[in-house]
């Protein structure tokens, strides 16, 4: 992708003579001045050629407990956090840390299974479902499951894999429901007026504390990961690159873009899923896991507005008119025209859109 170069400004002036070269130039800045030179000179560059690490943030911490003993609580904390941020953690969830391990295991074993074996089990024959081994050495295998976690194999039992994935699509259901009344928009999925379907997407990370800048990117609501060690991840949000370190038996939620259309740009979104990160020097295999609540692929994406509301007079009528009734002047645009899922889900899948926001074509300006 092209990026565009920033000019440094001209420091020399019409009539002065042109800098001496290297040979000629004695060295009298210090190495602390140079350093202080290059720093100055990495700052000035566009932030997608800054050469610097994610910034790190704190996650936002969220107790699930808020949603019986103190709802309003709740949804204070998400509206803020996923308005400013678009992504937060969750304890004390129903989620089993001993499930959540059993269910690593299982996909350790998968991922140590010969390559051929691997594209037998689990052949990509209802896209994007199956194994995929990504020719960019950066992104490495992945498995995505379905949510029953089915296999082409009656020899391979993925039975933890399966449990895991139904708590986690239970638990999204509840987020989803809660982020509706939190910031205002109208839930598809309350009372299943809009199918669901999950995904879960295994797989293994790499050393190293850069971000990934590429691997499958597929659309979804909100995605969920269990954190069953301390890990760091970078996220790419609508604010750049960031870096977060979720707690240990935590769920971290990122919101995902077809949220952010359903919210009518209320929610900020995370674009991918998360990037697990490690130190160059740690050899441990890191399995990532993370639940996908999305949309069948002959869904339509449009915003989720809460309908408008008649105000005034005293004989209402069911038209609200003739009665002195007014629509409210006040009735909240669509900022995005609505669009085919399967047909943006195909084109960010394989273009791999993380710099520019695949969005931006479907926003109303």
């Amino acid at each position: 992708m092209a990026h565009e170069q920033q000019k440094l400004p001209n420091s020399y002036g019409a009539t002065a003579a042109p800098p001496p070269t290297p040979s000629t130039q004695p060295n009298s800045l210090s190495s602390s001045d140079a350093a202080d030179a290059l720093s100055r000179l990495f700052h000035r560059l566009p932030p997608t050629l800054s050469l610097s690490l994610p910034p790190r943030l704190s996650l936002p911490l969220i107790s699930f407990s808020f949603s019986e003993s103190n709802p309003n609580l709740l949804a204070d904390l998400l509206s803020s956090s996923s308005s400013q941020l678009g992504f937060f953690q969750l304890t004390n969830h129903p989620i089993p840390s001993q499930l959540a391990r059993s269910a690593e295991l299982e996909s350790l074993h998968i991922f140590d299974l010969p390559r051929d074996q691997k594209q037998q089990s689990f052949p990509i024959r209802n896209w994007p479902l199956g194994f995929d081994d990504d020719d960019d050495d950066e992104v490495g295998e992945s498995f995505c499951f379905d949510g029953s976690c089915s296999t082409g194999s009656t020899e391979l039992s993925l039975s933890s894999l399966r449990e895991f994935t139904r708590a986690m699509e239970k638990l999204g259901l509840e987020i989803v429901e809660s982020l509706s009344c939190a910031v205002g928009f109208d839930n598809p999925f309350r009372e299943r007026a809009t199918p669901f379907c999950s995904l879960m997407w295994v797989s293994e990370g790499h050393a190293g504390n850069k971000p990934v800048l590429s691997g499958r990117f597929y659309p979804y609501v909100i995605a969920l990961q269990f954190q069953i060690r301390c890990q760091k991840y970078s996220l790419l949000a609508d604010s750049g690159w960031v870096s977060v370190s979720p707690l240990v038996d935590s769920v971290m939620v990122t919101v995902g873009d077809i949220a952010q259309v359903w919210s009518n740009g209320k929610l900020k979104k995370v674009r991918g899923r998360p990037v697990a990160s490690s130190k160059e020097d740690d050899k441990s295999r890191n399995i990532t896991m993370s639940l996908l609540l999305t949309l069948p692929t002959d869904s339509t994406i449009s915003p989720a507005i809460l309908p408008m509301v008649a105000t005034g007079g005293d004989n209402d009528d069911d038209e609200g008119q003739n009665s002195g009734g007014d629509i409210d002047s006040k009735a909240e645009k669509k900022l995005f025209c609505s669009f085919s899922f399967e047909d943006y889900a195909w084109r960010v899948y394989h273009q791999r859109l993380l710099f520019k926001d695949p969005l931006n074509r479907y926003r109303i300006k």
